[in-house]
This record gives structure tokens, C-alpha cells and sequence, in this order.
């Protein structure tokens, strides 16, 4: 152990007549401690819930739209062509509406996607989902049974409805009759329930076979298609691709596009959060620097005495900062530890519930990734570091004879 190093733990296991000023780095302590294990905390939260988010979203939605402005006509063919696309690993056709979904114990307005089962798997994460009933069963096996449709479980419990009970869709798109337009009823079968895990599908969303949806909403065509990338990093550039390489009447957004409010509040979100927990940081930091204060006016005999038998300026402020970066180390080291320990266990056991229909998902996920955690420990101690500069100088400056004088 280093000369400096004694000293400076000496200093700061002091005991009697110094207690005061032990009990002070132990506060110094704590406050560190507490500081990095909140901003651990904190930084974990929002990363597992913007990646929990995504997650979701990506699982339940395509990665990459895409439209043409003549109008998709054979869709197979388009697929073809967009799944030739360096990158893309899927593709499916895809017609959106809206429809009212009627049964005994109650009605609601839901949006309707009309899929080609066959290719849909390869595109969202819907046959992984299914709890009950099949993708395949969404069409009738002979012309006198009803066409099917899929339905999200909070939707399930809301109606009442089990896999092979019947309901009825009403959508905006009518017959014209002599009376006037009249909109559209079709009679339909559950032919199963999912969860995708985001309440906004899993609460508001029926899916049914692609030619049902063109009969049911008057469409003729598919209304767009959706890709699959095998890195979602990527989907930007293979989005801003499509229009170069199969020509100016496909138009094409990605999923980072059309998601851009919510990440950006996210990020936001987790940078406030960051720098007013950081703060906690700072006021320990500012206990060290009180605390420091206080031990070089109360050690200034030793420090002249020191002097005295030879010791260099240099060497007395080293052993003032080796105290407040001793203080800095093990309050990060405490505050770092105990922040993934508590993150590991509400993590696995889930332990913070929030209102599904408010954020989407169900708990609050905590993830702590290598680049926080590293830049919090870093920061800290750096921080504390910085923090004993003033009063190690002030402990090199002093005069031996002005300090001895007066004892």
C-alpha cells in the first residue's frame, strides 16, 4: 500500500475526536451509492421499455409499407418482386378498413386487415401468437360455411366470444337500393384468438382472409404490401430502396418512420429522467467536497507537520484526492451492484404492474444495457474525482510555520 493511500484511508476510518467527519464520508458515501443505483434503475426502465415497445410493435406490425400508385393488381407478382429485394425475408399483401363487430353481450369499432394466410407468417408474428383456432381456418373449407375471422384476446373478452361462435361485421361500404345506401352485414365465424401482446391489437384488431376483405370493403386489389427485414436497423434504407429500384409509382415508409412521436418522446423521457436523477450524483458530490473541507482544516497540524519532515505539496493533495475518489469507488461500486441486483429481480418476477390499455404492456420491463451501465460508473467517479480537486489544493498550499503557529 502506497504512502498516500495510508494516510488517506487512515483519514477516513477516523475515529474519537475526528467521528464527525467519518460520519460525514459515510453520508458522502450513501449519497453516491444512491445516486448511481437510481440512475441504474432509472436508465434500465426506459430501456426496457422502449425495447419492450418495439418489440411488440415490430412482432405485431411489418417492418416496411409499401404502396403503388397504379394500383396493386397481381399481388403475387409484387411480392415476388419486393421479396427479390436485397434484405427483405418477407412479404404480404395487406387491405385495411374499419367495420362495427356485433354479438349478444355487446358491439365495438374495430380495424379490419384482410391478410393471404399463407404469406402472413412470414411477415408479422400472428401464427406464432394464435392462443386458440388456426391462421389456415380464417378460410371457410366449402362455399356454405362462413368466412372466419381473427380476433385479439382483450377483443375475445369483450364480446364474449369463443373460437367457432358467430358474429357479425357492419362496414361503411354499402349497397346501393332504392331506400338508399345501405351498409354491409356479413355474418362471421371466430375461427380463432391471438395475442400479440400490444393492447392496441390485441383490443382493436380482426383479421380475415384477403379475398373475404376485397367482398366485405368493395375493394378490388390489395391496398398495399408489407416486408419483413432480417435487420431491423435496415428497414430505412431498404424502404428508401424500393422507389429506386422497382420504379417512381411505388411509394414506401418504414416502421421507424411511422413510429418516429413515440420513440422520440421515449428518448426524451429517458434523457430528463437521466440528468434530474443525476443530480442526485452531484449532491454527493458536493458532500465530498464539505467533507474534504472540513478534514484539511481539522488535519492542518498534521499536514504542516507532514510537510515538515519533507513531504512534497504534490504528495498531500495526492492523498486528499485518493479520500474522495476512495469515497467515489465504493459508493459507485455499492450504488452499481445494488441498481442490477434490484433490476434482475423486478425484472424476473415482474413485479411492477401498469395498466395494459394505458402503456400497451402489461409490466414494466428493466434492461440493463453494458453502455449505460458503464457510462453511469464512469461519470460517477468521475465526477467525484473532480470534486476533490478544490480542497486537495488547498490542503498543498497550506504554510507548515502559519499552521503551526497557532497549535
Amino acid at each position: 500500500m502506497s504512502f498516500e493511500l495510508f494516510i488517506a484511508l487512515r483519514y477516513l476510518l477516523a475515529r474519537r475526536k475526528q467521528a464527525f467527519i467519518s460520519l460525514i464520508s459515510l453520508i458522502s458515501t450513501i449519497g453516491v451509492a444512491v445516486g448511481v443505483m437510481a440512475l441504474v434503475i432509472a436508465l434500465a426502465l426506459m430501456t426496457g421499455l422502449q425495447g419492450e415497445l418495439r418489440d411488440r410493435i415490430l412482432g405485431s406490425t411489418a417492418h416496411v409499407y409499401v404502396w403503388k400508385s397504379g394500383g396493386i393488381e397481381d399481388y403475387r407478382a409484387e411480392v415476388a418482386r419486393l421479396s427479390r429485394i436485397d434484405g427483405v425475408i418477407g412479404a404480404g399483401p395487406a387491405i385495411l378498413g374499419k367495420a362495427l363487430i356485433s354479438t349478444d353481450r355487446g358491439d365495438a369499432f374495430i380495424s379490419l386487415k384482410g391478410i393471404d394466410p399463407a404469406l402472413e407468417p412470414n411477415v408479422t408474428d400472428i401464427e406464432r401468437a394464435m392462443q386458440r383456432g388456426s391462421l389456415g381456418a380464417l378460410a371457410p373449407a366449402t362455399d356454405d360455411d362462413l368466412p372466419g375471422i381473427l380476433l385479439g384476446r382483450n377483443l375475445a373478452e369483450q364480446l364474449g366470444v369463443a373460437v367457432g361462435d358467430t358474429v357479425t361485421l357492419l362496414t361503411p361500404q354499402g349497397t346501393l337500393s332504392p331506400m338508399g345506401m345501405i351498409p354491409r352485414s356479413r355474418r362471421v365465424r371466430v375461427a380463432g384468438i391471438y395475442t400479440l401482446g400490444l393492447y392496441e391489437f390485441d383490443a382493436a384488431y380482426g383479421f380475415v382472409s384477403l379475398e373475404f376483405a376485397q367482398r366485405l370493403l368493395g375493394k378490388a386489389a390489395p391496398d398495399l404490401i408489407e416486408l419483413r427485414v432480417a435487420d431491423i436497423e435496415d428497414a430505412p434504407s431498404i424502404s428508401s430502396r424500393v422507389p429506386r429500384e422497382l420504379g417512381g409509382d411505388y411509394v414506401s415508409q418504414d416502421w421507424a418512420d411511422m413510429n418516429e412521436a413515440l420513440f422520440s418522446a421515449l428518448w426524451l423521457e429517458k434523457m430528463a429522467i437521466s440528468i434530474t436523477i443525476g443530480l442526485i450524483v452531484m449532491v454527493a458530490a458536493l458532500n465530498i467536497i464539505a467533507s474534504l473541507v472540513l478534514l484539511v482544516m481539522e488535519k492542518s497540524r498534521d499536514i504542516a507537520i507532514l510537510k515538515t519532515m519533507g513531504t512534497s505539496p504534490r504528495r498531500v493533495m495526492t492523498i486528499f484526492m485518493l479520500q474522495g475518489l476512495v469515497i467515489g469507488v465504493v459508493g459507485t461500486t455499492a450504488g452499481a451492484s445494488a441498481g442490477l441486483a434490484l433490476c434482475w429481480v423486478l425484472d424476473r418476477y415482474r413485479l411492477i404492474q401498469i395498466p395494459m390499455d394505458v402503456y400497451q404492456i402489461a409490466y414494466v420491463p428493466f434492461v440493463v444495457q453494458p453502455l449505460d451501465f458503464a457510462v453511469v460508473v464512469i461519470s460517477a467517479i468521475v465526477i467525484c474525482f473532480l470534486a476533490t480537486i478544490y480542497p486537495s489544493r488547498q490542503a498543498s498550499r497550506l504554510d507548515p510555520v502559519q499552521a503551526l503557529r497557532f497549535e
